[in-house]
């Protein structure tokens, strides 16, 4: 059966006016010049349903072990990615039609609108999935789909181990961060795995230490016995009832959080966090995009300026907050690491973030910073 023929099969069925049965499908298959057995009419029946319900033609390559992102460029590009890369899949859509109307009726599943009028839409599906779509009107090759799959179990920090990912020292280093209530910020690209170390450290904390966790859209599920979790939410088609990241974070400095979370730092929230990171509020986290260590300073001034915190203002404050950074990156081969750790310092003038040691295979590099990271864990 041709995607045409069963596009024409699932339009007569949606005028019956009621759930349709095998024998409508049967019937209409006749009715289109089909010749109708079992298995054809089995096969006809598990087509309908992927592309009805679920992520459609997508839905078997989201059941795949390991697979992390889903990303569609219109009809005729499909791409997976199970933590070692990008790799076309033999999955093709009929048209750039087939392609809007899955982006389409996914972002409904998720409470969003997306049209011509309103041709983007990130959201979060009932199933914890990641749906970011841009229709074929802003888009070339077509409309865009990128789906990120969230962790099927949690990680800990023996599964970095395991994995090669950091040495028995870098754990410790982790460990100690964690339990000296130090606040830090995980630094990396896109998919380097910032977020999953950030949930392995804490489960590492304490049970008795209630978690208040911020995110822009829900990723972060540490393994621990007191977590709060609150999840932004995006204006409806009205254009009303929006909650930033901004609001969450004053809301949560009044959930008498022993640990304040923003699951990824991205615009004016900083300036709250490094407010409430400064008033008593120990051992605060979350993770940011940058290329390194070296980079973060920068990358957070961009950020503050965005809630109207002046580059001097933003200097005080990142030097009285936050102590240290953790970078991970990901290999060419996939393969995530902790690459580094440094410590913010502003001994010179402008804040720095000195490199304390390196990972390079399995050598530690001792750095700038080294000393005062031993202090700083004292």
């Amino acid at each position: 059966m041709t995607d045409e023929q069963l596009e024409v099969v699932r339009m007569r069925l949606a005028v019956l006016g009621r759930t349709y049965t095998p024998a409508d499908v049967a019937q209409v298959m006749r009715a289109i010049g089909l010749v109708v057995s079992d298995a054809l009419l089995l096969r006809c029946l598990e087509l309908l349903r992927r592309t009805s319900v679920g992520c459609g033609p997508l839905e078997e390559l989201l059941s795949l072990p390991g697979v992390t992102d889903v990303l569609v460029n219109g009809p005729d590009q499909v791409y997976l990615d199970q933590g070692c890369g990008l790799r076309i899949t033999d999955v093709r859509f009929g048209s750039d039609e087939q392609v809007r109307r899955l982006a389409v009726r996914l972002a409904a599943a998720a409470g969003r609108r997306l049209d011509d009028a309103s041709p983007c839409v990130d959201a979060r599906l009932p199933s914890g999935i990641r749906l970011h779509a841009v229709l074929s009107a802003l888009a070339d090759p077509g409309t865009c789909i990128s789906l990120r799959i969230p962790a099927r179990r949690r990680f800990t920090i023996g599964d970095w181990l395991d994995a090669g990912s950091i040495t028995e020292e870098c754990a410790e280093l982790l460990r100690a961060i964690i339990d000296s209530r130090t606040a830090f910020l995980v630094s990396g690209g896109t998919g380097s795995g910032k977020t999953t170390l950030l949930a392995a450290m804490l489960s590492l904390v304490p049970a008795e230490h209630r978690l208040v966790i911020c995110e822009d859209s829900r990723e972060l599920d540490p393994d621990h016995a007191h977590c709060i979790r609150l999840e932004a939410r995006q204006p409806n088609a009205e254009g009303t009832g929006a909650v930033t990241l901004t609001q969450l974070v004053r809301q949560a400095l009044r959930m008498r959080p022993d640990r304040l979370i923003v699951g990824e730092v991205r615009g004016a929230e900083l300036c709250d966090l490094l407010s409430a990171l400064n008033t008593g509020h120990e051992g605060g986290c979350g993770t940011v995009h940058a290329n390194s260590v070296a980079d973060v300073p920068a990358r957070l001034e961009a950020l503050a300026a965005l809630g109207g915190l002046a580059r001097e203002a933003t200097q005080a404050q990142v030097a009285a907050a936050l102590k240290i950074v953790i970078h991970v990156a990901r290999a060419e081969d996939g393969n995530r690491k902790v690459s580094g750790i440094g410590i913010v310092d502003r001994s010179r003038g402008d804040v720095r973030v000195l490199p304390a040691v390196s990972f390079e295979g399995k050598d530690i590099v001792a750095g700038e910073g080294h000393a005062e990271l031993k202090r700083i864990l004292q």
